[in-house]
């Protein structure tokens, strides 16, 4: 069950030549790749792109139609892999997912496929999480095409652009007998507008008829000496063909006036920055005319030196707008114009930073800087007296808004497990901990501040591994969830702690989805899917690898339970790998699941019981503890009126999904009696009214006898 269904925008993906496509950059995508003959379609989610195996998903009817073969994959490598459908047969194939460490995952699929080639177009979709929205480690994917010698597009950032980019990157393919990469940003993904559609085209060849028509060709496979010979044909054949279709087809594109005395040279993917920022400058208009030549790189990999040296004539300064580090454009242009022997200032990492993404106040700052260094008299005469930009009109957000770490969602059932983590180092001490990709890793924040490394996806046990001392007093914790763990973790992590004898502790936990990408299924989701083999335990998983000692807990609410097994893990005698299942479902799927039925429930005028939990707040201490050792966001605090309590006590607001974590870390840890769970009954029976009336007869004749003996003062 993925986070958001499209099921209704995939409707447009039907229309035919001449019809005007609205939507955003993820969809546009989809569609291009149907409107160019796409035979076989793979991938594995992941931000920016988690959308578009959603998107495909959606659409397989429509792909089915087409003869277009659909695979949501294992990893990036097995998706990276299956490109290797396009090296003898002239197929159409594309993949998509998350980089840098998606690519990371495919890389040793993505470098033998670029050592032998491609004969059918072969296309990988990147999705660039890169700068402040990012949630892994800030890296380029320039440097992998570079070394594996994969031509890299970059298209700005709109919908034609987008579609044409596809295009071109299959035609690229197929004329340089390379694989090509589209980089796609997070803006790029989501951004929304329209082109005018062509219609679908069904594939030159499907992979039923390569099925029925096998071929092969010795030269194409990476062996020796065959492999000897891919690096000459890379650069003696390969790139002059790329370069040549890159030329002829005018892929790179030029804006602004021929002559100035500085230009611009940009990425793709940064033109809608840098022409705000003209705008703001009063050197572009709102059409994006702009007074300042721009060289736009929609193909940043490989450069064409002949184009590059063109445009800089005549010019007295040049910046490159490249976003991250290295700055591989800037360097590679430098050489070109070293051996060129030009003169014209290459300038580039000094107006702008280091490093860091670039937003639309360092676009601003940065190129006033190098306008007013190199073409004051092009500024605005109020910006040509110094060379700081126009103040900023909205102070940045750093500065305004309290700093917010990611953390778990209220009712999620990973938060129970880090509070039995906690218990447990309460009475057994500190361990070290490892830490993976996924929801799970919101517990190296507060209130829970475990875990000390994360080293990649399904990786935390492996993480550990260095640290398998059989004659150590304490064991090691590792955790990985089931996404993880069906993606890489399987055999790198519990394979390689079985083969190992490795004595340590392993926590799995399973919330039914690869949640933390969007709530895809996977193989052991516990959902029907119509196209998908689902309902395979993980639990099974492992004791098939040969593990001994696991255990299956399929409430992780149960505070209580989770900590005994845990000390268990920890204390126990028995050697080798010990392994924790830990089962709930995901709480945001549960409701997109839950709340539509609840709805139509409550119209139709059905009794439906909803949970919710509270504080007695006449109870309650004010110790906060039940807060420490949980973290919901629907639990806080509120200050009472009576002036003998100046302590604020514990409060559950509305937001509450009535999961009963809260009362069940209050029972384990032996806090107080404060937590009461309330049910809500909508649209009552004859049977609920009676007993509500009964219970509330009670109730008043317990508070009326208390306020009886309740001590009293009169007023003066």
């Amino acid at each position: 069950m993925a986070e958001r269904s499209f099921a209704k925008e995939v409707k447009q993906l039907r229309v035919g030549d001449g019809t005007v496509f609205h939507g955003e950059g993820i969809l546009a995508i989809t569609k291009a790749l149907l409107e160019n003959g796409v035979g076989y379609v793979g991938g594995y989610q992941g931000a920016p792109i988690s959308h578009l195996m959603d998107v495909l998903a959606d659409a397989q009817e429509i792909l089915g139609e087409l003869g277009v073969h659909f695979e949501a994959s294992a990893s990036e490598a097995t998706a990276a892999a299956s490109l290797a459908a396009s090296v003898h047969y002239p197929i159409r194939g594309a993949v998509t997912f998350k980089s840098t460490v998606g690519t990371n995952v495919a890389s040793d699929a993505l470098a033998n496929l670029a050592s032998g080639g491609v004969t059918g177009g072969a296309l990988v979709i990147v999705g660039e999480d890169y700068g402040e929205g990012s949630s892994i480690m800030q890296e380029r994917s320039h440097a992998f095409a570079m070394k594996s010698q994969i031509w890299l597009l970059d298209p700005r950032p709109n919908l034609p652009s987008i579609v044409k980019s596809v295009g071109d990157g299959f035609a690229l393919s197929e004329a340089s007998n390379t694989p090509v990469m589209l980089q796609v940003r997070i803006r790029c993904c989501h951004v929304t507008g329209e082109f005018t559609a062509r219609d679908n085209k069904a594939p030159e060849m499907t992979v039923r008829e390569a099925l029925e028509n096998p071929t092969r060709d010795v030269e194409r496979i990476v062996l020796p000496p065959a492999s000897f010979k891919h690096e000459h044909e890379k650069i003696e054949k390969r790139w002059p063909a790329a370069v040549k279709y890159i030329k002829d087809n005018q892929l790179n594109e030029n804006f602004g006036p021929q002559e100035a005395p500085v230009g611009l040279v940009i990425q793709g993917g940064m033109y809608n920055g840098v022409i705000r920022a003209l705008q703001r400058l009063g050197l572009a208009d709102i059409y994006g005319d702009t007074q300042v030549p721009i060289y736009c790189l929609n193909v940043v990999y490989p450069l064409i030196e002949d184009e590059f040296l063109g445009f800089c004539q005549g010019k007295k300064a040049v910046l490159v707008v490249e976003e991250g580090q290295p700055n591989y454009i800037e360097q590679a242009f430098g050489s070109m114009l070293y051996r060129a022997g030009a003169t014209v200032k290459l300038c580039g990492k000094d107006p702008f930073p280091q490093a860091g993404e670039y937003t639309g106040q360092v676009m601003l700052e940065s190129l006033h800087a190098f306008l007013a260094e190199h073409a004051a008299e092009l500024l605005p005469p109020t910006g040509r007296a110094s060379n700081a930009p126009p103040p900023a009109t909205v102070p940045a957000l750093a500065d305004v808004v309290p700093p917010r770490p990611p953390s778990f969602c209220t009712g999620c059932p990973e938060r129970p497990i880090f509070a039995a983590t906690k218990l447990v180092e309460q009475e057994l001490g500190h361990h070290h901990i490892a830490s993976d990709i996924g929801c799970h890793l919101f517990s190296i924040n507060a209130p829970f501040d475990l875990g000390a490394t994360t080293m990649g996806y399904g990786l935390g046990p492996a993480s550990a591994s260095a640290l398998n001392d059989k004659g150590a007093a304490r064991r090691s914790i590792s955790f990985l969830g089931d996404g993880g763990f069906w993606h890489n973790g399987l055999t790198s992590s519990i394979g390689n702690a079985l083969f190992n004898e490795n004595d340590n502790v392993i926590v799995i936990v399973d919330n039914y989805y690869s949640a933390a990408t969007g709530g895809q299924d996977i193989l052991s989701s516990r959902a029907e899917n119509k196209t998908k083999s689902t309902k395979h335990p993980i639990a099974d998983a492992v004791r098939g690898m040969g593990v001994k000692w696991v255990r299956q807990i399929d409430r992780t609410y149960d505070v209580g339970r989770i900590q005994a097994t845990l000390k268990e893990a920890l204390t126990t005698d028995e050697t080798g790998p010990k392994v924790i299942v830990a089962s709930s479902e995901c709480m945001l799927n549960r409701q997109r699941r839950e709340k539509p039925m609840v709805a139509r429930a409550l119209n139709d005028g059905k009794r439906v019981l909803k949970t919710r939990f509270g504080v007695d707040e006449d109870v309650c201490t004010g110790d906060h503890a039940c807060i420490r050792l949980s973290g919901c966001p629907s639990l806080s605090v509120k200050t009472l009126a009576d002036p003998l309590r100046d302590d604020p006590v514990a409060a559950i607001d509305q937001s509450c999904v009535g999961c009963g974590n809260c009362g069940e870390v209050a029972d384990a840890a032996v806090l107080c009696p404060s937590f009461y769970q309330a049910d809500v009954i909508h649209n009552p029976t004859g049977s609920d009214t009676r007993r509500h009336r009964r219970t509330r007869r009670i109730i008043d004749w317990l508070q009326a006898r208390r306020d009886a003996r309740r001590l009293r003062f009169a007023q003066l």
